[in-house]
């Protein structure tokens, strides 16, 4: 075949096919933008140019003629011409990004396997021979002789361990370049355009708009005795961020506008640094979408643009969309590759990404660099891999020009940790503990007998509570219950006698934020609303509520509570009940079992409350120690795999939710048919043969709620629940319009038990 024949994917529906030289060259310009960045431009293009080399043979030509029109796989080898090049030209650690690229980054096992079958005679190597000198003729550059010099700054690491380490996260940013590079150009392939990547967005013009936006916003919000207080902190946080790029930490109390001083911080840091995009996580998707809502008022432009996300991009999707065969592959081109200049995330969407091994997981990554990364709510972040987590933020700061701010009412004592010790740290804002006393608004109650029990507590919350409650409990299982005792669902209690609405993670995320939105509007009228909720209601979401119940809970947690309770200090004094219940659910793990031996030793009747700082730092260092702090109990075993570049070792190691609790589920609430009709629509295009972007996921975010892997495999084998691409289902079964996905309402499936 002549060298113009050959092609890298099949006809797109303009019946055109995809011709091999404009892929490869098309990935390797896209890829050497994306690593320019951080240092990484020559070899990141290098490796996008030879990542398809192994297409050019005849016989992976030939399949692909005879597929194209079924949509199968070719199934003839193609990656490993490619990492045979990149070995000789960037070394086998950049190697596995080639022979990673569609199934994942291997081992150096697997990469030094492959480089010694292809010295031989094997099909796979004579082919592998037969495609590069078919390429070689078309793309002369992708042979050469010269080797690939790894950046400087990796060199200059004194400590071999460092310097491995680092090597890891370099591998996988440049593995991150190369990915989205062939995606994009893939994806515009099939779009039948170019591909398109969001220019570069002034970041002072988006202070600008952030700063007047600001102004409004504050003059449509109702007086509050702890205004002035907020502003001093805001301002503090604005001036700080003139400051040197590096480790700041945010500590302000709750209640004290941390999520505007922080996107204040952060814009102006910028700004002041020319930053690329600015990256906030937080623990938990409700506070993903009430933190997204809020960057969204204060910078999206007044008119949506349909050709990109516009200036925020809400990213909380946990949707794993790696898979065999063509729907794989297509669904891994609806992953997000964050190409916005604001991105709202979850930090398990953060994490999992950077220690992951999967391409749908790390086309973003390249993103990170040159970015102010915001973690809030941070004491969410798991003990047990607190190592590797500091290990990378540490790596990111140095040698990928990000700044990092730690926010945090409840701020865990990092530096008393080997990962941060001779680190510098800046404070974004001063004098931490006057401003705690200034916040000081609530009082504890404790409730800690043999006595307690859920149906005790429920009678206390009906005859003592008054009209607006806000309880929060451990598990969804206690939410589901103590819910059912507030409204005489069972019996032993007499309903509360008003509306009780209720929160957790079985419910969509567009349904809890109609229930936010509502509790918010009936405090505000002063109407009688009680809520019980998990905890994800107390990192950040916006409720002011006059009494709240928490169940016993790491110290951490009280404080978080204690935030919903008398938040604008119009009260004198809030009450924050706390309770330990018999037959209480928590978590079995040795971390959160350290957090609650620490927690009763230094909080509770007659010792210190949650606020105390000095009882605080205390709390943290034991709780580390009870589990050997800067040991293996925190994930130092994940730093030894990377040194070993054992990447799927370390994904499968690192894991920020037991997967056992992290399946996405589509759900199709009725009631509303245009919302059903687009829902299906975007499903239907996650199932198609031919390749969707994003978007389609994006949209589906809102109406996504959570269950156990085990609970979802149920339903599946029940006719309860269908496969969309991925590990993605779409429930067919029913949903409480109160408490969503109620595990204990087995009479509302037919006898389905999950």
């Amino acid at each position: 075949m002549s060298g113009r024949e050959l092609f890298a994917h099949s006809r797109n529906p303009w019946g055109v096919r995809h011709l091999l030289v404009d892929h490869l060259r098309g990935s390797a310009a896209l890829a050497r933008g994306f690593g320019e960045v951080f240092g990484a431009g020559e070899a990141a293009e290098f490796l996008g140019l030879v990542h398809d080399v192994g297409k050019g043979c005849c016989a992976w030509q030939e399949r692909l003629g005879v597929v194209e029109g079924s949509g199968g796989r070719v199934g003839v080898p193609h990656k490993e011409a490619g990492t045979v090049l990149a070995a000789r030209a960037a070394g086998r650690q950049l190697a596995a990004v080639v022979q990673g690229h569609h199934g994942g980054l291997p081992d150096q096992v697997k990469v030094k396997e492959v480089v010694a079958e292809l010295r031989g005679s094997s099909v796979v190597a004579e082919q592998a021979r037969e495609a590069t000198a078919a390429v070689a003729r078309l793309v002369p550059e992708a042979v050469r002789a010269e080797r690939i010099a790894p950046p400087l700054w990796l060199a200059g690491i004194g400590s071999a361990e460092r310097r491995a380490e680092a090597l890891d996260l370099y591998t996988r940013m440049v593995f991150s370049c190369v990915v989205d590079a062939d995606y994009l150009d893939t994806a515009a392939h099939f779009a039948g355009g170019s591909a398109r990547v969001a220019g570069p967005v002034g970041m002072g013009a988006l202070w600008e708009r952030f700063r007047v936006r600001r102004e409004g916003v504050l003059a449509a919000r109702g007086v509050s005795p702890v205004d002035g207080v907020r502003g001093r902190v805001f301002e503090e946080a604005v001036a700080s961020g003139e400051g040197e790029r590096g480790w700041h930490v945010l500590h302000v109390p709750t209640g004290g506008a941390k999520t505007m001083a922080g996107a204040g911080f952060a814009l102006r840091h910028a700004v002041r640094h020319g930053l690329r995009r600015v990256v906030v996580a937080v623990p938990f998707v409700s506070v993903t979408e009430q933190t997204a809502q809020v960057y969204r008022d204060l910078l999206d432009p007044e008119e949506w643009s349909e050709e990109g996300p516009g200036v925020v991009l809400e990213h909380h999707s946990a949707v794993q969309l790696e898979g065999e065969g063509a729907e794989g592959a297509w669904g891994r081109l609806a992953a997000e590759n964050w190409d916005a200049p604001v991105v709202v995330t979850t930090t398990v969407q953060l994490f999992q990404s950077l220690f992951s091994r999967k391409p749908s997981a790390m086309r973003k990554l390249h993103r990170l660099a040159g970015s102010v990364i915001v973690l809030d709510e941070v004491q969410a972040l798991p003990d047990r891999l607190l190592v590797p987590i500091l290990s990378v933020l540490r790596e990111l700061v140095e040698h990928f020009g990000v700044s990092v701010v730690l926010a945090s009412a409840t701020q865990p004592a990092f530096w008393s940790l080997s990962q941060l010790e001779g680190v510098p740290r800046r404070m974004v804002v001063g004098d931490v503990s006057n401003l705690f006393e200034e916040l000081r608004r609530v009082g504890y109650e404790w409730r800690m007998g043999e006595g307690v029990t859920w149906e005790s507590v429920a009678r206390e919350i009906v005859e003592e509570g008054g009209e607006q409650v806000l309880a929060v409990v451990n598990t969804t299982r206690d939410s589901a219950r103590l819910h059912r005792l507030l409204t005489g669902e069972e019996p032993g209690v007499v309903g509360v006698g008003v509306p009780v609405w209720h929160l957790s993670t079985r419910m969509t995320s567009g349904h809890r934020r109609e229930v936010i939105e509502h509790v918010r509007g009936e405090l505000k009228a002063g109407r009688p609303v009680h809520v019980v909720s998990t905890s994800l209601i107390e990192a950040g979401v916006d409720v002011d509520f006059p009494r709240v119940y928490r169940a016993w809970a790491p110290a951490e947690s009280l404080q978080q509570a204690a935030g919903r309770c008398n938040r604008d200090g119009r009260l004198g004094e809030g009450r924050v009940v706390v309770f330990r219940p018999a037959g209480g659910g928590m978590p079995k793990d040795l971390s959160y079992q350290a957090a609650m031996d620490a927690t009763a030793e230094f909080f509770g009747p007659d010792l210190a409350f949650p606020e105390d700082l000095e009882a605080l730092g205390a709390y943290y260092r034991k709780r580390w120690a009870l589990q050997g702090a800067g040991s293996r109990a925190m994930g130092e075993e994940i730093q030894e795999m990377r040194r070993r570049w054992d990447f799927p070792a370390v994904a499968d190691a690192f894991q920020m939710i037991d997967n056992a609790y992290a399946q996405s589920v589509v759900v199709v609430r009725p009631g509303r048919p245009e919302v059903e009709e687009a829902v299906e629509a975007d499903i239907a295009a996650l199932r198609s043969p031919y390749p969707c972007g994003p978007e389609p996921l994006r949209r589906l975010q809102p109406h996504m709620a959570t269950l156990p892997r085990h609970e979802v495999a149920r339903a599946l084998e029940a006719g309860l629940a269908e496969p969309v691409v991925g590990d993605l289902v779409v429930w067919r079964g029913f949903y409480d319009p109160v408490r969503g996905l109620d595990a204990d309402r087995p009479e509302d499936r037919g006898g389905f038990v999950l």
